[in-house]
């Protein structure tokens, strides 16, 4: 598995039990899909609904075992106890679940309306895509982590090819572009990888031509 910085995670503690919650992208895609969107998921957190707190606390929780464990531990406890120790972390939280895609992405995304629930699909065809990355890795990275990743995977592209400037572009259309990107990922292959010529340049190393 690709070992991926650790980006708005946030740790509870309380006597004794201590969970690590991450915004994965299972975690996102699953919280929005439940609440019907976010604005009504950040209204509950604001509200402190304890429903959904659990729920947040379940789902983003790197080990469930430990998230019960810790939510156990207020059991005897008054409710101001528990949204002193776990408030402003969710609401830092729930920050990672929505993050600004990458600039050269969001020019490829430009006009096109995009739900949270496609965003994230879009990742997802990203990372497990683009970047070549596990379908388990993909679901345990935080988007945010997924706009940098492939943010990153276009400057490697770019540097190897070349980025045209504007003007530039439709007289190469060999440039690595987000449009471009896109379109290699959804065909499964690079139309402008020239194999045969791999092939036959194989071939005369081999004879030793």
């Amino acid at each position: 598995m690709t070992n991926l910085p650790a980006i708005q995670e946030v740790t509870l503690s309380h006597d004794g039990n201590t969970v690590r919650l991450r915004p994965s992208l299972r975690a996102a895609s699953h919280l929005e899909r439940l609440h019907d969107g976010f604005p009504a998921l950040f209204e509950r957190v604001a509200e402190f609904h304890i429903g959904t707190i659990t729920e947040i606390i379940l789902t983003a929780a790197t080990s469930r075992q430990d998230a019960i464990a810790f939510l156990a531990s207020f059991d005897q406890q008054p409710l101001f106890r528990l949204k002193l120790v776990v408030d402003a972390a969710l609401h830092n939280l729930c920050a990672g679940f929505t993050p600004e895609p990458d600039a050269d992405d969001k020019q490829a995304l430009a006009g096109k309306p995009m739900t949270w629930a496609d965003f994230y699909r879009h990742l997802y065809r990203q990372a497990t895509g683009a970047l070549h990355w596990t379908p388990e890795t993909a679901w345990n990275a935080t988007p945010a982590e997924i706009v940098e990743a492939y943010a990153g995977l276009i400057d490697h592209l770019q540097a190897i090819h070349g980025a045209p400037d504007d003007k530039d572009k439709a007289k190469q259309p060999d440039a690595y572009t987000p449009e471009r990107l896109k379109q290699i990922e959804e065909q499964g292959f690079d139309p402008a990888f020239d194999r045969a010529g791999l092939r036959a340049l194989k071939g005369k190393i081999a004879s030793g031509q």
